[in-house]
């Protein structure tokens, strides 16, 4: 027994060695981040902004690669099968993180038990716009009419499981009302839609639809964060009216499961003293991506709390997706 547990220890504290003879050396040649989306798109704009200052801070360049495909499964599936080293990262978004393993039958990775959190980075919040002519110039309003008469009013959204989908949903469950969801192939006609009046009302990402509140092509009524943007502090939040109700677009770093805690760490700090650096602060707002930052604990609760919030969402919503 003597002999076995002194075996254990010995195996402990070279574990513990190695691990730290690792994040002495790390990193000591280019870092992957995988980023499971398109490029142009929200994650992938942050991706860069953020490899780039990070290549700075850390001394080796870190290299985005794009690896879309099944709502993000397949650059995330990618990044969980790698080598725990350090040297392969992921930067995803809470929809594929969150809301997939629910939306989806079958999800090739675990987002909790294949990923070690390393940093939240960023959140976009969505917003409810509605065209001008459509009379409800408030939420209070709209739920009033949706009271009056349900399934009567009609929201688009990018299709059936994207996060404006259910950020419709969570409406209707936290508002006791019902909107008719009406799903397109991305947010782009959903808003065109809303523009010509064939659907009054549609959530998007306030990025995207800035510039069409500001020129009044269409009204905003509220935004999806739990707090007002400070990209645009005139538009409320929709819990002032409705409360309980929160979901943001947020930007997460994760390192593959098993990769050595002080590697982990190593990257958390640079992380918080890359987010707190004005200068990619203010690049990050240029694309209205508010800063978060903070503990690989903080991400690793932020994760846990969507995945059951949005669980909910899914099955209330009959979404799912093969």
């Amino acid at each position: 027994m003597t002999r076995t547990l002194r075996a254990l220890a010995g195996l402990a504290l070279a574990a513990a060695a190695i691990g730290h003879a690792q994040a002495d050396t790390y990193p000591s040649k280019p870092i992957q981040m995988i980023v499971p989306q398109a490029p142009g798109g929200s994650n992938d704009i942050v991706a860069r902004l953020v490899a780039a200052d990070l290549s700075q801070r850390i001394g080796q360049q870190v290299v985005v690669e794009n690896r879309p495909g099944a709502g993000g499964n397949i650059g995330t599936q990618t990044a969980a099968r790698a080598t725990p080293d350090g040297y392969t990262l992921l930067m995803t978004i809470s929809s594929t993180q969150a809301i997939n393993p629910s939306l989806y039958r079958s999800v090739p990775f675990d987002p909790v038990k294949d990923f070690e959190p390393i940093s939240l980075v960023a959140t976009v919040p969505n917003v409810l716009v509605v065209n001008p002519a459509f009379p409800a110039k408030s939420m209070s309003e709209l739920i009033a009419m949706a009271k009056a008469k349900p399934d009567f009013y009609r929201y688009g959204s990018a299709g059936n499981g994207t996060l404006n989908h259910l950020l419709g949903e969570m409406l209707n469950t936290t508002a006791g009302i019902k909107l008719e969801h009406v799903p397109y192939k991305g947010v782009a006609p959903a808003l065109n839609d809303v523009l010509g009046n064939q659907v009054p009302m549609a959530f998007a990402s306030l990025p995207s639809v800035l510039s069409h509140i500001k020129a009044g092509k269409v009204r905003a009524l509220g935004v999806s964060s739990a707090k007002r943007s400070p990209f645009a502090p005139d538009i409320p939040a929709i819990g002032e009216t409705v409360p309980g109700y929160s979901g943001d677009l947020w930007v997460g770093l994760f390192a593959v499961r098993g990769t050595p805690k002080e590697v982990v760490q190593k990257l958390s700090t640079a992380m918080q003293a890359a987010l707190a650096d004005k200068s990619l602060r203010d690049k990050l707002a240029a694309q209205g991506a508010e800063t978060l930052g903070g503990t690989p604990q903080q991400l690793a609760t932020t994760l846990r709390t969507d995945i059951d919030k949005w669980a909910k969402i899914v099955k209330q919503s009959g979404a799912q997706v093969d």
